[in-house]
Parts: C-alpha cells; sequence; structure tokens
C-alpha cells in the first residue's frame, strides 16, 4: 500500500509544473475554446503552472482571471520544458520497464492501416442542432433545406486520437481555434457540393474543412472520395432512418425501434452498430459503428465493433425552438 501511495504521489506531482508562454494565446475557460471570460490572452514570456495535458491542451491556473483555471493550446508553450505527458511516460517506464507511445506516435502508426479503419458515422439531427446553434449560416429559417433531415456531421475513423494525419501545425492551429474559413480550401467537385447542400448543411460555414483536415487526412488523402463515402451514406440512411424519424416529429421514438427498423432494411448485422444519441429529451444524432472504406453500409457494418446509446427513448424535434429542450 505505502509503494501504491508513492507511485500515486509521484504521478500527481509530475502533472504540476511552471512553463514558459512563448507567443501570445488566448486562454479558455473550455476544452473546445469556444468560451473566454474576460477576453484573457497570455503574453510571451510569461509562465503558468500547468496542472495537467488533454488532446493537445494544458489545463493551467492564470491568476486574477475569474474562473482563474483555463484550457490552452500546447504549442503556446516552450517545447524544451518538456511536456507532462512525456514526463509522465518517462517515469512509467522506469517505474514498469515499458514505453508508453505518445499521441503522435500512435497516429503515425495506425494511419498506415488506414484500409481496415474502425470508423464512426455521425449523423445529426438538423432540427435539434440548431436549436443550440440559431446563429450558423445553416440554421438560418429553422434549418433551411436541411430541417427534418439527418445530415452529415462526420465520418470519423477511430479511434479519437487518429486526428490530423500527415498534416502541418498551421493547419492544426487553425483548426483547433476553429478558423475555418482560413483553412485551405477543398478542391471538391461539382457532384460533391451538390449533395452538401443538402446532407451537409455546415458546408455555409466551411464544417467541411474542419470535418476532412480533422478526421479524413487520417481516412484518404483525396477529400472527394472520403465524402462521396460519407455522404453516399448519409443520403441512404436520412432516406430510411430520417424517413421513420419525420413521420414521428413531435412525438417519442425508442432506441428499440431504430434498431429494429434498420435491421430489417440493412440486415441483422446493424443492431449493435446503431446508436442514438439524446440532448436532454430531444435526439441528437444517430451514430453507426462500420469498419473499412467504402459507401455500402451492409460490408461496412460486418465487423464492426458494437456502440451504445447514451439514452433509450427520445423526442423528435420540429423545426424551430421547442419549449421542453
Amino acid at each position: 500500500m505505502k509503494k501504491l501511495a508513492l507511485i500515486a504521489l509521484t504521478t500527481v506531482a509530475l502533472f504540476s509544473k511552471d512553463a514558459t508562454v512563448t507567443k501570445e494565446c488566448e486562454a479558455f475557460n473550455n476544452l473546445k475554446h469556444t468560451k473566454n471570460y474576460g477576453n484573457i490572452v497570455l503574453k510571451p514570456s510569461s509562465k503558468y503552472e500547468i496542472l495537467r495535458e488533454q488532446k493537445g491542451n494544458y489545463f493551467i491556473k492564470v491568476p486574477n482571471t475569474k474562473p482563474m483555471m483555463r484550457w490552452v493550446s500546447v504549442n503556446c508553450f516552450n517545447k524544451s520544458n518538456g511536456t507532462d505527458t512525456e514526463k509522465k511516460s518517462g517515469f512509467l517506464s522506469r517505474l514498469f520497464g515499458k514505453k508508453s507511445k505518445t499521441k503522435s506516435e500512435v497516429v503515425e502508426t495506425t494511419a498506415k492501416s488506414s484500409d481496415n479503419l474502425d470508423v464512426l458515422l455521425v449523423l445529426s439531427w438538423q432540427n435539434t442542432f440548431c436549436e443550440t446553434h440559431s446563429n450558423k449560416k445553416e440554421c438560418r429559417r429553422d434549418g433551411g433545406n436541411a430541417k427534418n433531415h439527418l445530415v452529415l456531421h462526420g465520418l470519423w475513423p477511430q479511434p479519437r486520437n487518429r486526428e490530423y494525419c500527415g498534416l502541418s501545425h498551421k493547419i492544426k492551429e487553425l483548426d483547433k481555434f476553429k478558423r475555418w474559413n482560413a483553412l485551405p480550401k477543398l478542391n471538391l467537385k461539382p457532384n460533391i457540393l451538390e449533395l452538401m447542400q443538402k446532407y451537409m448543411p455546415g458546408v455555409q460555414s466551411n464544417l467541411q474543412r474542419h470535418e476532412y483536415y480533422k478526421h479524413g487526412s487520417c481516412y484518404s488523402k483525396d477529400a472527394n472520395g472520403y465524402f462521396n463515402n460519407a455522404l453516399t451514406l448519409t443520403k441512404e440512411l436520412d432516406s430510411t432512418i430520417g424517413e421513420y424519424l419525420r413521420e414521428h416529429i413531435g412525438k417519442k421514438i425508442k432506441n428499440i425501434n431504430i434498431k429494429l427498423l434498420a435491421s430489417k432494411i440493412f440486415g441483422k448485422d446493424i443492431k449493435n452498430k446503431i446508436a442514438i444519441k439524446c440532448k436532454g429529451r430531444v435526439l441528437s444524432e444517430i451514430w453507426i459503428s462500420t469498419k473499412g472504406k467504402g459507401s455500402d453500409l451492409k460490408e461496412l457494418i460486418k465487423n464492426a465493433k458494437p456502440i451504445y446509446s447514451n439514452c433509450q427513448e427520445a423526442i423528435v424535434d420540429a423545426p424551430g425552438r421547442f419549449k421542453r429542450f
């Protein structure tokens, strides 16, 4: 017990250190970098206490701010100080005689075997998305032509740390700070852009750039091929599962009924590969677990991993504001 306690104390200590900021960076209140109360900006040459590292960000203390705890990109700091992850990995290596892989090593290794990828297809119910994103261009007129439809959120290679494959630091930074308009334009074919107008309305906010650079770069070097597969699957699911949702707008649906319907259409293999996600009492997204590349859903689900819903029933939201949301 004493040995375990010593290990725990040592590990905690490694997660707390001071580091120097090398460039001006915003200090956010959340990991997604969408909130910065007080518009706090870290100044170069200043030192801050780092408490932990997560998803390419440090959780730090910024004195004289409210709230004091903030998230900033690891790239804001002097790399010569070393990262908490590196120190922790070194400590565990000495302790157990085994080196832990860093996130970048995992991505580099897994990107080479992309033909047998575990991939998560995520579709949003546009009406629910626009409840909390009414400021988005694609949510004007209660969701525009995409209202009452399942639309493409993303096609995400798994595990979740398989991101930004082979991309420059500049592209990663632009994306992480949600500067999607500044990301390099994708040379998409007219037929892909046409499909996006209905099945990926987020194209109006340049969501396609974010999705390709963050996720699609680990799926294919060809953005057209990536979106062709993703949008073809979206269209097929919207015409089937989406039709069921349209018939039940304003009503409550059950997770088991979605599974049974999907099984009748796509075969029994999909039963544990499809899940509903809820935001409060309202249906938010449909997730489907797939394996490999292509647009033949029956083939993609055969050897896919099972996934689980975060709710067992949900209300299918109608366009406009939902009073009980």
